[in-house]
């Protein structure tokens, strides 16, 4: 690489494409780290040296687009545990930045950033002329406005809260986190360097919202910057939008589209025979998500599919605070190491999975991510997963594994039963609706959870398993471990990260925290008509690049 174009790289990214060429990380992994510290696409062209340009079609205007996916009780934004619930409004609710297949950060509302070496102050330089489809103009006061709004702790089932502690205290937005340059720039001030920043932003319930939302059904309310408008909700139904035809969106002049004039989001229920038969029958154009062995029933129908390698993944996780008639059954590690001693992680993927994926090793850190230290797979031991419940007194304790009622959730869950049962363990299974497991997932004993693909190992760690995290489901309190955390997460460079990242990986191993069977390779499939509509790693719909081809 010629150095005129190495001394232009910040450098967190400069040392992330010296790792890149000595075989550290992937390209994909360079994209993310060089994007998240502000690096353009252009710029990254110049480094990496773009490929020639060749013309391409354009989707055809005009069309009802209508997408196999469950339609969901609408919430908060900030609150968001679910993709599909981004999907639904993300036709009119947009984001400061968006994460594309590829693995770069791209500016939506944000037209680009910069970070500062220690990764402790970022400026924001927002597109100028957006404007809300009430009419108002887009400001640097709506951003730090639902800032102040994520690092609100006390607010119900606020998960960004947990992404943005560098920018809190007491709970709290702190008062000079933010500073507003001028109508378009604003700089946030970290208490401590955190790289996930930008990463974060990008993830679905950090929607945009207008300072007049004070909570409730975003959908209902409907303000936002998009291109489309909310027409429709019917729960487990269907969701349609509309091209706003009275809004003259930004991204037309930035992007080209919106092409579609009607989306249609339509549930047909959670078993895929059901997605099989919808498509089958000329019901949909696009599958959300397709699993195991529908991926070659779609195939055989003809229908365009498309996959992509991520950091998804399920874990089996006993609660260590849960109680049951006043014992805390899952409290010892030892009892939790033991459950995963009878569990071989590559079975759960063939039965569970259909093979379509990669085994993973009990820590919930991805080869794909950047800081990933290979610490050997987990021991299959099923005699001494025996000898030491016995040894616990948990021989003919009854384990109840709960899982969702969807064929891979299901289906793993009965894989993980079948080991445990064969090492002598008194298992009983409990499949549970989808409105009624997703009600209490975080409080039950024992059960199984689908995670989303994130870029960055540390936004997972921190969601799911710091102390008193609004998504962690665990019951894990381990303040080493927390510890261990915040100092990764203050490493911008993944290289000087990695020794931290392997005790990490040690301890929740060593902890027993989860048994996480496999990495899921994602598809989706589309009847051939569509153009735009790859499988995006972490289940996003971009609405506005699809469309039907002339």
């Amino acid at each position: 690489m010629p150095m005129s174009n190495a001394h232009r790289l910040h450098p967190i990214a400069q040392t992330a494409l010296s790792d890149m060429h000595s075989g550290r990380i992937t390209r994909r992994d360079f994209l993310t780290r060089a994007t998240a510290m502000g690096m353009s696409a252009t710029a990254l062209g110049q480094v990496l040296g773009a490929q020639p340009a060749h013309a391409q079609s354009i989707p055809q205007q005009g069309g009802t687009l209508r997408i196999q996916q469950s339609v969901k009780a609408m919430k908060d934004p900030r609150s968001y545990d679910w993709s599909e619930l981004g999907n639904q409004t993300r036709g009119f609710l947009e984001y400061l930045v968006e994460y594309q297949r590829d693995g770069t950060l791209t500016g939506l509302l944000l037209n680009s950033w910069s970070v500062t070496e220690d990764a402790k102050v970022y400026t924001l330089n927002l597109r100028q002329g957006v404007t809300w489809n009430n009419g108002d103009t887009f400001t640097s006061a709506d951003v730090a406005h639902n800032f102040a709004r994520w690092c609100d702790g006390a607010a119900v089932g606020n998960s960004m809260a947990s992404r943005f502690g560098a920018l809190m205290a007491e709970g709290q937005l702190r008062p000079d986190a933010i500073r507003i340059v001028d109508d378009h720039t604003l700089t946030l001030n970290l208490s401590q360097p955190d790289i996930t920043i930008m990463a974060s932003l990008s993830d679905y319930p950090a929607a945009v919202m207008h300072s007049s939302y004070d909570g409730g059904d975003p959908f209902y309310f409907g303000i936002g910057t998009g291109p489309f408008r909310p027409v429709e909700l019917a729960i487990a139904e269907k969701c349609v939008l509309e091209r706003n035809t009275d809004h003259n969106w930004w991204g037309s002049d930035v992007f080209g589209g919106p092409y579609l004039d009607r989306v249609e989001f339509i549930d047909v229920g959670t078993d895929p025979s059901s997605w099989v038969a919808a498509a089958n029958g000329g019901e949909i154009d696009l599958l959300y998500e397709i699993v195991g062995d529908f991926v070659d029933v779609m195939d055989s129908l003809g229908w365009v599919s498309s996959e992509v390698e991520t950091a998804a993944t399920m874990v089996i996780r006993t609660n260590q605070q849960a109680e049951i008639e006043g014992v805390k059954p899952y409290a010892d590690a030892s009892v939790r190491r033991a459950l995963a001693l009878a569990v071989h992680n590559g079975i759960c993927l063939e039965l569970g999975y259909g093979g379509r994926g990669s085994v993973a090793a009990n820590h919930h850190v991805s080869p794909m991510h950047p800081a990933y230290v290979d610490i050997g797979p987990p021991i299959y031991d099923p005699i001494q997963a025996h000898t030491d419940l016995e040894a616990a007194g948990l021989l003919e304790y009854e384990h109840n594994l709960i899982t969702v009622d969807d064929e891979w959730q299901r289906n793993t869950g009965d894989a993980v039963a079948a080991q445990l049962r064969d090492a002598g363990l008194n298992v009983r299974r409990t499949i549970l609706p989808g409105a009624t497991f997703w009600q209490n997932w975080q409080d039950y004993p024992f059960s199984a959870t689908q995670w989303n693909h994130r870029p960055l190992e540390v936004q997972a760690l921190s969601l799911a398993y710091r102390s008193g995290a609004e998504w962690n489901e665990t019951g894990y309190a381990n303040p080493e471990f927390d510890a261990l955390l915040d100092r990764a997460m203050a490493i911008p460079d993944a290289q000087t990260r990695r020794p931290i990242m392997q005790q990490i990986e040690v301890m929740l191993r060593d902890d027993g925290v989860i048994i996480q069977p496999y990495w899921r390779k994602l598809y989706n499939h589309h009847n051939g008509t569509l153009m735009n509509a790859e499988k995006h790693p972490s289940h996003e719909i971009h609405l506005y690049k699809i469309g039907f081809s002339a």
